[in-house]
């Protein structure tokens, strides 16, 4: 396993990148990690933390980081990826406290050639607590640009 940062691995800037770091990952699986604070882009002030429906996209993005990671360790350049839907995304509590540490944890259930991946994902709190789980459907074509260019035609 290569260490990188989270810019490194996922195709996502400024302050759309809402996971921290890529702790670890290897064939078909990846930890990231994310401390809730007042700067997050969905912070709610009112309640004190992250609506856990966010939690979703943490899981989308600890998938990209995964794939970037295989990417990069491929010498390949990092592919931009869709996030086709999430089955049964549950969470135990309506936010994600200020000052907690999530650890998502992504492990590849299936994989076809054309791109298609189903991923099992939990978010889990430094306690090891289940917070959140689901299953994330996504898309990874070879060419993301000449994917979009055809879907428009």
């Amino acid at each position: 396993m290569n260490k990188y940062s989270v810019m490194q691995v996922i195709p996502h800037r400024e302050k759309m990148v809402l996971i921290d770091s890529l702790d670890n990952y290897d064939v078909d699986s990846a930890t990231c990690l994310v401390k809730i604070t007042a700067e997050n882009l969905f912070y709610d002030n009112t309640k004190q933390g992250v609506p856990s429906y966010i939690g979703c996209e943490y899981m989308a993005q600890s998938i990209a980081a995964f794939s970037g990671a295989h990417d990069l360790d491929n010498g390949k350049p990092v592919g931009i990826g869709f996030l086709l839907g999430s089955r049964k995304y549950q969470s135990n509590q309506p936010y994600f406290s200020l000052n907690s540490v999530l650890k998502i944890i992504v492990n590849q259930l299936y994989s076809e050639e054309s791109g298609l991946r189903v991923f099992d994902c939990t978010i889990h709190d430094q306690n090891n607590e289940l917070l959140a789980f689901a299953k994330i459907n996504v898309f990874q074509p070879d060419n993301a640009t000449e994917f979009l260019k055809r879907s428009y035609e």
